[in-house]
């Protein structure tokens, strides 16, 4: 394979690497406030675009389809704000006896509390050709659980309370996710026949919008003077967070791909990727408000910071892999 085809070929990680170290060159580009205006561009106009061309590349029967998929949608809650929180719960009291900072370890527990992401877990599902329309309701659907929940969970495992503005992340999450949905799928309806015939690049679209995310992530990560900690126990939340992602990641693939779950490939790809993602989006701020006072908040926020870019990363790496599965189990099923 000549490097032409190549590039073509790993466009999109090589992306990566290039918005890693733009941001890292010049963070304050991607920052809030900076140039990009990512509080705008990102926030509403990036994660628009994402469901916009979601609900302009599905065909409504499959998105219909997808919300009476009752069992999927539990699995991947229930693991979400059940199971994710209690393991991790229980994983700290290990890491506890340790002499890892006390807040780093809160800010793992915070990760848990997390609901999924409004847009990575979709892309990456979409991208290997999982069941797109089942990772959009349950990222949107665990982001409006997450409102109500994360607070509540934040409060259990770490005794920490706030007034939570509901309606203002609510009327966000409908503007942002909800209404461009519906209006992709609307316009789908009068331009079916010319989008069968022409096949735009839907999914480079999402790949482009999502290195747009990472850049301004990194951009945050890196201008952020308050999360300056020794590189020991820097590499340490890295292992601990990318042990975490691959293990549960791993336990999904295993429950999810038993012939008793019932699950098809394209369902495991799906619940693999929103059941272990967590949105930074709703986090941040969500951190902001509960924690609101606390001296040692930036700490508190670095395992998020940290998993967020990981997810995405991980995520990556990985879609070559799922690929090859997800070609193998299709022959595999059409065979049969």
């Amino acid at each position: 394979m000549g490097l032409i085809a190549r590039v073509r070929k790993e466009w999109f990680i090589i992306g990566i690497l290039l918005v890693i170290t733009c941001a890292k060159l010049a963070p304050s580009v991607g920052v809030k406030g900076g140039p990009l205006r990512p509080e705008i561009t990102i926030t509403y106009v990036a994660v628009s675009v994402i469901f916009f061309n979601s609900g302009l590349s599905l065909k409504t029967e499959e998105l219909a389809s997808a919300l009476m998929h009752v069992k999927l949608h539990f699995f991947v809650q229930t693991f979400t704000l059940v199971f994710f929180p209690i393991a991790i719960w229980l994983l700290l009291k290990v890491l506890a006896l340790t002499a890892i900072n006390e807040w780093l370890l809160r800010g793992l527990q915070t990760v848990a509390c997390m609901p999924p992401p409004v847009s990575s877990a979709v892309i990456l599902t979409k991208a290997v050709g999982g069941n797109e329309a089942a990772a959009i309701f349950n990222s949107a659907f665990g982001s409006f659980l997450g409102i109500v929940f994360t607070p509540l969970l934040l409060l259990v495992f770490l005794g920490s309370s706030s007034s939570v503005p509901f309606t203002s992340i609510f009327s966000q999450l409908f503007m942002t996710v909800v209404v461009p949905l519906i209006v992709g799928q609307v316009c789908r309806r009068f331009l079916r026949e010319c989008l069968d015939r022409r096949k735009p690049p839907f999914g480079t679209v999402s790949s482009v919008v999502l290195l747009m995310i990472i850049y301004t992530t990194f951009c945050d990560t890196f201008s952020n003077p308050n999360i300056e900690l020794d590189h020991l126990s820097l590499l340490i939340v890295v292992v601990i967070i990318f042990s975490i992602q691959l293990s549960f990641m791993a336990l999904i693939f295993f429950l999810s791909t038993r012939k008793s779950s019932g699950f098809t490939a394209a369902d495991s790809v799906a619940i693999m990727f929103c059941a272990t993602h967590k949105s930074l989006t709703l986090g941040i701020p969500m951190l902001k408000i509960v924690f609101e006072g606390y001296e040692h908040l930036s700490l508190i926020s670095v395992p998020l910071l940290i998993y967020h870019p990981a997810q995405i990363l991980l995520g990556s790496i990985l879609l070559p892999s799922i690929k090859t599965w997800m070609s193998g189990r299709q022959k595999f099923s059409s065979v049969d």
